[in-house]
């Protein structure tokens, strides 16, 4: 890819000579005007210049000199190194706009796909759900009825007007670390999606290998 700064000269180059082209065009009918005018006065100072000593003549010649650099500088030099600055800093200024654009780009991508996935997470409209039963057979599977000592619903949540928070509190009483695992990794296997948004074990004092367990399942699901 080529480096900015050769863009950079490029551009500048090309925008100098359609500034050159562009101000001879401009100035050549004012350049026509004043052709009688300047043409006797140019001869006059010709033929004064052709009677002048040798001495004379190389003055004039390092006083044109000096003139032309002064009139190259200011009307040359200066607005030409004027242009470049000032198609830079344009050029700069595009580029931290072109990045900025990325930017918004990347994240806009990144919350489209972290919408994508909290969609995924959330019981479609019109399903019918009951984040009781599906709990209580998975519990039950995993650990066995003996050991869940309760299995609470909360009152359904509403979330603006799309979505109802559905909660559940469940106890399991008794029970080993594989057996928590099980649970738990059969609840997150469910093709319902259902997280936990608390848990606490607890060492049972009688048994230092089983616990008791309180944990909260939540679902989010769309209202009809």
């Amino acid at each position: 890819m080529e480096p900015m700064g050769g863009k950079i000269r490029q551009w500048s180059e090309t925008i100098i000579k359609l500034a050159a082209k562009r101000a001879q065009a401009l100035y050549a009918p004012v350049r026509e005007r004043l052709r009688p005018y300047l043409e006797p006065l140019m001869a006059q100072l010709r033929t004064r210049y052709r009677r002048l000593e040798p001495r004379e003549k190389y003055l004039v010649q390092i006083a044109g000199t000096l003139v032309g650099m002064f009139l190259l500088y200011n009307l040359v030099y200066i607005p030409v190194q004027s242009l470049r600055a000032d198609l830079a800093g344009r050029i700069d200024a595009r580029e931290h706009q072109l990045l900025r654009v990325r930017r918004l780009v990347h994240d806009y991508q990144q919350r489209k796909l972290q919408l994508t996935a909290a969609q995924k997470r959330i019981v479609p409209a019109g399903k019918e759900f009951s984040l009781f039963s599906v709990l209580q057979e998975t519990l039950t599977d995993t650990v066995g009825a003996a050991k869940v000592a309760s299995i609470t619903p909360q009152t359904d949540e509403k979330i603006g007007k799309d979505l109802t928070k559905y909660s559940v509190d469940a106890s399991l009483e008794n029970v080993s670390l594989d057996q928590i695992v099980d649970a738990l990794y059969g609840v997150e296997s469910l093709s319902v999606p259902v997280v936990v948004s608390n848990l606490h074990i607890a060492k049972r004092t009688q048994d230092p290998h089983s616990y008791d367990v309180q944990v909260t399942f939540v679902a989010l699901g769309r209202n009809a």
